[in-house]
């Protein structure tokens, strides 16, 4: 994978210096790590223009930007004894149940409470803006670095979280409505006025789909590397090659691309830190 890895890096160099927009796509589970921060970093370094990832990744950044209990422990743990104990288990990472969903359900009620003072329907990007305010004084806050360089985070399964959730319940009282086809507006209009894009897909799921579905409508993307753990001999979105893609018009032929198999706790940082060194000199 070394080769891989270099060719990954060479790619997005080429993809964030030559591409009017740029993607950077990922799952809420690596945000529980010290990704979050290389995440952050990245945003805040102007290299993307639109995040698309999970309600995961604005569940964990509100919890650990307000202190949330995350602890590295092991994947062979006994579970009942940790749920005994107060924790979550998220692979090798604990969560302190009290620092998780209590936490993030308290500042989304509060924050909703805000909003619809203001008006009532909102685009899920706008309310994540408004989140990143609150937690902007945070470094290694995704939506706070979202929030600073107003680059839109798009969150296709905006309910399936705690986040989400908590939009829900305090809807039943305050009357917040989410205007989900505003996002899809706003992905829409910066897709078909791009004449080159690119992507950074990190891990699979709804973020990635997302990210490749919506590109067809300009022809496919330019330059898309993954990086990935799922092996493509499984049928899964997660585990598809660049190559499949072509044949839906998500990816175009002559598109540059490249996939790395590994963890991206180990890849993205040396890659992160690779184009930080490279496009500052440029």
């Amino acid at each position: 994978m070394a080769g891989h890895l270099y060719r990954g890096y060479e790619l997005l160099v080429e993809m964030i210096s030559r591409s009017d927009l740029r993607f950077l796509s990922f799952t809420g589970n690596l945000v529980s790590t010290g990704l979050r921060g290389v995440l952050a970093q990245l945003v805040d370094e102007g290299f993307f223009d639109v995040v698309v990832t999970t309600c995961g990744t604005i569940d964990h950044d509100i919890a650990r930007s307000l202190g949330g209990g995350y602890y590295k422990g092991f994947f062979e743990s006994d579970d009942e004894d940790l749920y005994r104990r107060g924790f979550h288990r998220l692979g090798n990472i604990y969560i302190e149940l009290k620092d998780y969903v209590p936490v993030v359900e308290r500042f989304t009620h509060k924050l909703v409470d805000e909003l619809v003072s203001l008006k009532r329907e909102w685009p899920v990007y706008e309310i994540l803006w408004r989140a990143g305010e609150k937690l902007s004084r945070d470094p290694n806050s995704i939506l706070g670095a979202a929030f600073k360089k107003k680059i839109p985070i798009i969150v296709p399964g905006i309910v399936d979280g705690a986040f989400g959730t908590a939009l829900y319940t305090r809807s039943r009282i305050s009357g917040i409505k989410i205007d989900l086809f505003a996002d899809i507006g706003l992905l829409a209009k910066k897709i078909f006025g791009s004449k080159v894009s690119g992507a950074l897909i990190i891990g699979g799921r709804i973020s990635k789909h997302h990210t490749i579905w919506w590109n067809q409508f300009k022809e496919g993307l330019d330059y898309v590397l993954y990086i990935t753990t799922a092996v493509e001999w499984g049928g899964s979105l997660s585990g598809a090659h660049p190559r499949e893609a072509i044949s839906w018009g998500k990816v175009k032929p002559e598109a540059k691309r490249a996939v790395i198999y590994g963890d991206a706790t180990i890849i993205l940082p040396i890659l992160a830190a690779g184009l930080i060194e490279t496009l500052r000199k440029k």
